[in-house]
């Protein structure tokens, strides 16, 4: 597992320079069985990010560029009268793919970004009363500005709990810029990309990630920071329980890509933000006082006492900070 996610890292590190922890952000949620929002301001590779990670897997991949006028059946496909056999077919849309670039996410309506709400949570989709599952593996890649508000609609609550993580990747450093002209000079690199693993290969790492050792104290230390998240007087809104499962699995998968067949306590620690500070909503003093939803989940991470055994056997020593 982590040769194979090393291979997926560095294909997708030929096309973003000097942002390897984001990349391994991104393969971490992939191999989580997740979804991944990416949140940043226009041009620095949001799209370029979900697109070679993408082609780095050779499984299905499909696209679709969010719009005010884009409708819900467009996402998920519709159900129409064919004349010739006098039934109903089912069309399916863009959703029907292993891999689901939605770029701009928020740019269409609220009502079309619900439509992405059952496909996300069961990875089936429903029209006219009928269901029809979606392939393994299944994720979203979603991008968004979060400083343009013109023609935007911001992504609800229920949808951004939805994502596992999300992550946003800043401006390069001058060196990896200058790289970046000479890269871009003759052609698109993410068109240079082959697949480095198929969808067989991406669905084994992912039961394999989900096997990994999560001690019973660690387990209550999870349990415990996002109750934290809930109690806290900076927050009006904690994360919810799905946000202590999508924890545990990013953890899972960290370890996983590490090598490891346990969680350690600083596995928690390096997800802990990229996978609860999209779900928190904070009160009017802290927005006022110019706090983060990131430095929140810090302070309570360092609030709490880090447990010293990581795993059940009792000659384990990880995890002792």
């Amino acid at each position: 597992m982590a040769d194979g996610a090393a291979r997926v890292v560095a294909a997708v590190e030929q096309v973003l320079m000097g942002k390897g922890e984001v990349v391994r952000t991104a393969v971490m949620t992939l191999l989580a069985g997740g979804h991944l929002l990416v949140e940043d301001v226009p041009g620095v590779g949001k799209t370029v990010l979900a697109k070679a990670l993408a082609r780095a897997v050779d499984c299905s991949v499909s696209r679709v560029q969010f719009t005010p006028d884009l409708l819900p059946s467009d996402v998920t496909g519709v159900t129409v009268y064919d004349r010739r056999t006098a039934e109903f077919d089912f069309r399916p849309g863009p959703v029907f793919a292993n891999m689901v670039v939605a770029d701009e996410i928020n740019r269409a309506s609220p009502k079309t970004q619900s439509a992405l709400l059952e496909c996300m949570e069961e990875h089936q989709v429903t029209v006219d009363a009928t269901t029809y599952p979606l392939a393994e593996p299944f994720m979203v890649l979603a991008t968004q500005n979060p400083v343009e508000m013109e023609g935007t609609y911001p992504l609800p609550e229920a949808q951004r709990d939805r994502f596992t993580t999300r992550i946003s990747l800043g401006y390069p450093h001058q060196d990896a810029e200058l790289a970046m002209i000479e890269g871009h000079a003759g052609s698109d690199p993410v068109d240079r990309i082959r697949p480095v693993c198929t969808a067989a290969d991406v669905r084994s790492m992912i039961a394999g990630a989900r096997a990994v050792h999560v001690a019973p104290e660690l387990r209550r230390y999870v349990v415990e920071l996002v109750s934290a998240t809930r109690s806290s007087p900076l927050v009006r809104l904690g994360a919810s329980p799905r946000a202590t499962l999508h924890l545990v699995r990013a953890a899972r998968a960290r370890a996983a890509m590490a090598g490891r067949d346990h969680v350690l306590p600083d596995d928690v620690h390096a997800v802990a933000v990229p996978v609860l500070a999209h779900r928190l909503l904070l009160t009017g003093e802290a927005r006022a006082a110019r706090r983060e939803a990131g430095q929140v989940v810090h302070q309570l991470l360092d609030q709490l006492v880090v447990p010293r055994g990581s795993r059940s056997e009792p000659s384990a020593r990880h995890g002792q900070r």
